[in-house]
């Protein structure tokens, strides 16, 4: 067995599995809203009536923070979002739990799948949007996509790991 081999753990084929498959879904979800459905001459879709399709180009980050259509700040996300790309590769692989490998997968596919639109586009295409009617004024969420429900739903699950899930036997 190589050195590789040992320092993987038995969950990583889950880990990347989750990872090409968020990254597959999200790239599918936007290329279709953008060239099929022609989400951008639609404009706003009902989906229910707290759910609506609508098209918005993310030049920030999470939560449409920091927005700047500058192409050195848009290259500056992009290498940072590469570097932490690596780093959870990395966590991910050497991750003691399936929870927490399939954790870091759905957070580097949906990183990922952000990552490429910001190369392909200059932005994040976002499309999901909720909102609520109380008293006769609308409150919105952030729009957002299917990359960014796997990166929550991630975190999530990382943070169930650490402070709920099953403490990691101890070496003797």
């Amino acid at each position: 067995m190589s050195g590789l081999e040992h320092a993987r753990t038995p969950h990583l084929r889950a880990g990347v599995t989750a990872a090409v498959v968020t990254l597959v879904l999200d790239q599918a979800s936007k290329l279709w809203l953008l060239y099929v459905f022609d989400l951008a001459n639609r404009g706003a879709v009902r989906v229910t009536p707290f759910f609506d399709l609508v098209l918005a180009w993310n030049v920030g980050i999470s939560f449409g923070w920091f927005q700047s259509d500058n192409q050195l700040a848009q290259l500056a996300l992009m290498a940072i979002k590469a570097v932490a790309v690596i780093v959870l590769g990395i966590w991910m692989a050497r991750s003691s739990t399936l929870l927490a490998t399939l954790a870091l997968g759905l957070i580097i596919g949906g990183a990922v799948g952000n990552g490429i639109d910001r190369f392909l586009h200059g932005a994040v295409v976002d499309f999901a949007l909720f909102h609520i009617e109380i008293g006769g004024k609308t409150f919105n969420w952030y729009v957002f996509n299917l990359a960014d429900v796997a990166i929550v739903a991630g975190v999530a699950g990382l943070l169930y790991d650490s402070f709920l899930g099953v403490p990691a036997a101890k070496a003797p």
